[in-house]
């Protein structure tokens, strides 16, 4: 097992990033690796992992959907009126209906079993279209509509609807008719017809739940003090989230997968500095799992299911996305503030199927249900095509659909490389450094010293040279030297050419800074610089 382990990770890490170097997203790696160590190939994952990969999938599925919750923004959402809740419905009813009706004249289903096709492909990913959603956030793409929240919700929600009427269908051709329940007063309503009330409670209570959890976990973290740093407040908030979701298998009246994402946009609400370092903390850990749930994706796909409806599977999946899904996009759409490159950007953006068909592809088949088959396949193909082309689609096209907007950084995860700038002569070297050292550890930053000369002194150089080397001997840093233009001038340039978040630099003399002579150095460079700039004072004795 700790062989398995160590195969999915390395292989599933190193894979993914050479794909990644060819252009292409990680997933595709992970998936290639997990169908190449899985039983179909080589066989060299143990059955014990095996046999917990729904378990460890639906951990990274709660990762993900706390990682979108987190990075919700609830003003976004509410300008966008009711978008993101018919994104939510009318795609997923559209497409599952026109798969439905493909699949009874190609495949000669009859409608309860096409449709319940439709609800295994119509379902969409979370593994693929939270990180997508969130990469586009983070670089601003289509924030100043929402577009990424509104597609974060939609898919949540469109997943609650599908697995509702699975579960429903699959009832209804397992045993051959609809359950009847009956209630007090003599009153009788079958399944289907309770189904309205069942997809309301399930998202009703799923949020309270979400919101129930979030109050919990400020209590704990935040007014009881129960943690005492970031990862132990992560290991708290990701039990808690997993809880959930456990509940909700055992008892499935809420959705909690939808309950884990709520608690995370209530998080931003209730208390938004634990919601940034919960932020930070998922970020990690969806490192680790989406190594997993990529490569045991892989492993579970079954290719000799594909061999005879290749074909036939690419025209049902086409028409579900080009058909179906697209009247559904086009009516939840409608009267909003999308023009028609935003609606079309939900063709690669809100399309990608993985972790649904994953889970519940196999069960037709399982319980005998005629045509099961035939829907393990196209579940299968759906995965094979749309994972990938989905996650590659949605970065490829957001610059050339979407309109690019500022970012929040309070909503998003905002990954920017720390680079300070130390100027430095031969007055105070040693306090800049220290200083500089001092700020990049904290920051896990990196370090340009630049020393510039209008005469070529190269024992200054050195003795600089090796003073770095002593102070910055743990830090990932730079030496340059440049004789040409004026100081000020070329510290400014160089920390512009190197995109430098900050410029630290000393100030010669003992005056105090209301007596700091305006021609200085590093008064030049603090009036002018549009870099923020660090001033160090020399605090060595006077001489008398």
């Amino acid at each position: 097992m700790l062989a398995s382990v160590l195969w999915i990770l390395m292989m599933g890490f190193f894979v993914g990033q050479l794909a990644r170097r060819l252009g292409a997203p990680p997933l595709i790696g992970m998936i290639l690796v997990g169908i190449i160590l899985g039983p179909q190939v080589r066989n060299v994952i143990s059955q014990d992992v095996l046999g917990a990969a729904d378990e460890l999938r639906t951990l990274a599925v709660m990762i993900i959907l706390m990682k979108a919750g987190l990075g919700l923004d609830r003003q976004k959402l509410s300008q966008q009126g009711t978008v993101a809740l018919r994104l939510g419905f009318l795609p997923a009813i559209t497409e599952a209906i026109a798969i439905a009706i493909a699949s009874m004249l190609i495949f000669r289903l009859n409608f309860p079993t096409g449709l319940l096709l439709g609800c295994v492909i119509g379902a969409e990913s979370p593994a693929v279209i939270v990180p997508g959603m969130l990469r586009l956030k983070s670089l601003g793409w289509g924030v100043t509509k929402g577009i990424p929240d509104a597609i974060l919700t939609g898919s949540a929600l469109s997943d609650v609807l599908l697995l509702l009427v699975f579960s429903l269908l699959l009832s209804f051709l397992s045993d051959g008719g609809v359950e009847q329940i009956f209630l007090p007063g003599g009153f009788t309503l079958t399944a289907l017809q309770l189904l309205p009330l069942q997809i309301i409670m399930q998202i009703l209570l799923g949020v309270l739940f979400g919101y129930l959890a979030a109050r919990l976990l400020v209590l704990l973290l935040t007014k009881q003090n129960w943690t005492q740093n970031a990862v132990q407040d992560t290991l708290i908030a990701a039990g808690l989230a997993l809880l959930l979701v456990i509940v909700a298998h055992a008892v499935p009246y809420f959705s909690g997968y939808l309950a884990a994402m709520a608690m995370g946009f209530f998080l931003i609400e209730l208390d938004a500095p634990l919601a940034r370092r919960l932020r930070i903390g998922f970020d990690s850990l969806w490192i680790v799992a989406e190594i997993f749930l990529f490569v045991l994706l892989g492993a579970t796909i079954q290719l000799q299911v594909l061999d005879k409806i290749l074909l036939p599977g690419i025209l049902i999946l086409a028409i579900g996305l080009f058909i179906g899904r697209m009247i559904g996009w086009y009516l939840s759409t409608l009267g909003s503030n999308w023009n028609w490159r935003e609606r079309l950007f939900l063709l690669p953006g809100n399309s990608a199927k993985a972790t649904v068909q994953a889970a519940i592809g196999a069960i037709p088949l399982s319980q005998g249900i005629a045509g099961g088959e035939i829907i393990l396949a196209i579940a299968a193909l759906s995965i094979l095509i749309t994972a990938p082309l989905g996650a590659w689609a949605t970065m490829t096209f957001a610059p050339k659909l979407l309109t690019k907007g500022e970012v929040d950084p309070t909503k998003v995860t905002v990954t920017a490389r720390t680079l300070l700038l130390a100027a430095v002569d031969t007055s105070i070297t040693t306090e800049v450094l220290t200083k500089v050292a001092d700020l990049a550890r904290r920051s896990n930053g990196e370090v340009i010293v630049l020393h510039v000369i209008n005469t070529s002194n190269q024992q200054a150089v050195e003795q600089i040279n090796e003073q770095a080397k002593r102070l910055l001997s743990d830090i990932r840093y730079e030496f340059l030297t440049t004789m040409t233009g004026a100081v000020s001038e070329e510290i400014i340039r160089i920390a512009q050419e190197n995109h430098a978040t900050a410029i630290v630099m000393g100030k010669r003399g003992h005056q105090p800074w209301e007596q700091v002579l305006i021609g200085s150095v590093s008064q030049a460079v603090l009036e002018t610089s549009p870099i923020p700039v660090i001033l160090l004072e020399n605090r060595e004795p006077k001489s008398v």
